[in-house]
């Protein structure tokens, strides 16, 4: 384990009527857990030493947090934690497979949660995020001050197939150029023949299978058209994990049946849960939050109605600031 250490930066901090975020920050305090012999996750606190934790779920898997999700939290009052899951960001080794699954990750977390002297924690997480936050809280309920969740992912075999096959019907121009990257015959499976190219020994058709796979899912990600570029040789790094990492759950790790987190909502239901939803989220259609809703009655059920998938929709960032402002009041 390596760590940097240097004083808090303390000031106060207000909220424009309009929620924006809040002013970037550094972290006062980083380095590298190491959670087996493979792999070592990047983590980071910033804010208040002193404040109330929470700790932030990247979305993919495989997405990795960036300096921008410090800014959801309140400094004066959260110390903030944020960490890259396994083979995410700045972990290492980026994109590995080896020994990558959600309970390795729950795993990692409660590893982390002991490696900080946390004894509770408000989650925070959306799409896959939220996928997590409620997976490590039905194992780990007593932990958990409260959770935030965005964009509502259960990893179940019906979200896969409407990644995969369904957003074609909002998004026909996108669709065509990531199923464009396979052989015809093959785009009747396309998870099975991404996932052949992604882990493949073919290095350049590794790295176009996983530049297909990015840009498809940013091009669905926002209200409005989002057309990303992936140029430099750290985004197509980053672009690979990503890629590797969402195919690989996708195929090993749905959630269905047995395993539904729908089977965990009596212990979820007793977590203070705000759940906060785009109407147009086409990445996580509303369908999967409204079932969620109907029988989670507790959480508290926010849909935006001028907002996509992505947290930095203005009107999604503004519910997401509300909801960690709310959840001050809770310890």
């Amino acid at each position: 384990m390596t760590q940097t250490e240097k004083p808090a930066p303390r000031s106060s901090y207000h909220r424009s009527a309009s929620m924006d975020l809040f002013p970037a920050i550094t972290p006062y305090s980083s380095g590298f857990l190491a959670v087996d012999a493979t792999h070592n996750l990047y983590w980071e606190q910033s804010g208040n030493p002193d404040g109330v934790p929470i700790i932030l779920l990247h979305g993919g898997p495989g997405a990795g947090a960036t300096p921008i999700h410090r800014r959801f939290f309140n400094p004066d009052h959260y110390r903030i934690i944020i960490f890259d899951q396994r083979g995410s960001g700045r972990s290492t080794p980026l994109g590995s497979l080896e020994n990558n699954s959600t309970e390795h990750l729950i795993a990692d977390m409660e590893a982390l949660r002991k490696h900080l002297r946390v004894e509770r924690w408000h989650l925070f997480g959306g799409s896959w995020g939220s996928t997590l936050a409620m997976a490590y809280a039905a194992q780990h309920p007593a932990r958990c001050i409260s959770m935030i969740l965005r964009g509502i992912f259960l990893c179940e075999q019906d979200e896969i197939d409407w990644f995969l096959y369904g957003m074609r019907h909002i998004f026909p121009e996108a669709w065509e150029q990531f199923v464009g990257f396979l052989p015809e015959e093959e785009r009747s499976d396309i998870l099975t023949h991404y996932y052949k190219y992604l882990t493949g020994d073919d290095l350049k058709l590794k790295m176009n299978a996983a530049i297909a796979w990015t840009l498809y899912e940013g091009a669905c990600s926002s209200l409005l058209p989002n057309f990303e570029t992936i140029t430099t040789e750290e985004q197509k790094q980053h672009a690979l994990a990503l890629a590797r990492i969402e195919c690989h759950y996708f195929i090993n790790e749905v959630r269905t049946g047995k395993l539904s987190l729908m089977n965990h909502l009596d212990t979820l239901r007793k977590i203070p849960t705000t759940i906060i939803q785009g109407r147009y989220d086409l990445i996580c259609p509303i369908r999967t939050a409204y079932k969620l809703h109907q029988l989670w009655r507790e959480a508290d059920y926010v849909v935006v109605p001028d907002a996509g998938h992505s947290a930095l929709d203005p009107a999604v960032r503004s519910r997401l600031i509300e909801a960690t402002e709310h959840a001050k009041a809770l310890r």
